[in-house]
């Protein structure tokens, strides 16, 4: 079956959004333009590096082009994931670029694939490869989905003060207390 390679030039949004509770959630990334919906799943930590490569590559751009990289994306967009949620795919692999030509970030994100992918179909049209969804952002555009998925995965358990792994809900052995729990002391 030929691949699928869906592409949104102009997005209207582009967001990170969660499904469930902290510690069992799902993570979305979704694409809107026009009557066009795509949400695509992957790993909390994709989530994370892509808006941190993102933040980066902003700086890289207006450092090497001399324009500013935007410092805020004003109004952030805080609504919920479009529904029905329907994922595409689960993402396995994801490519991030610069279009000159247009002035925007380009985010390819693609299927997981039984077959190693070559850095050579990222980006690329070609019938061969695996299911790919492709989004070119505005500065603006891509400052702003940045911010919010730094948002979006730091909504999730709080910390632990000692160790800093997220807090269960129903316990948490610390590394740092070699496994022995503390027992509160009630006074009286």
């Amino acid at each position: 079956m030929p691949r699928v390679i869906h592409v949104f030039r102009q997005p209207e949004r582009f967001v990170a959004g969660t499904v469930g509770e902290p510690g069992d959630r799902s993570f979305y990334l979704q694409a809107i333009q026009e009557a066009r919906t795509v949400s695509v799943l992957l790993e909390k930590q994709q989530v994370t590096v892509l808006a941190e490569r993102i933040t980066a590559l902003l700086q890289e751009v207006a450092r090497r082009f001399g324009s500013d990289a935007p410092a805020g994306a004003g109004d952030p967009d805080a609504d919920p994931l479009a529904v029905p949620l329907e994922e595409e795919f689960r993402v396995g692999t994801m490519g991030l670029g610069w279009d000159a030509d247009s002035r925007t970030i380009v985010v390819e994100l693609l299927a997981v694939s039984e077959e190693e992918v070559d850095e050579s179909v990222v980006l690329d049209d070609g019938d061969e490869g695996p299911d790919a969804l492709r989004v070119f952002l505005s500065p603006v555009q891509a400052r702003a989905f940045a911010e919010r998925a730094e948002k979006v995965v730091s909504a999730g358990r709080p910390p632990c003060p000692l160790c800093a792994e997220p807090l269960n809900p129903e316990g948490h052995v610390c590394i740092r207390l070699n496994g022995y729990h503390r027992r509160p002391t009630l006074a009286e």
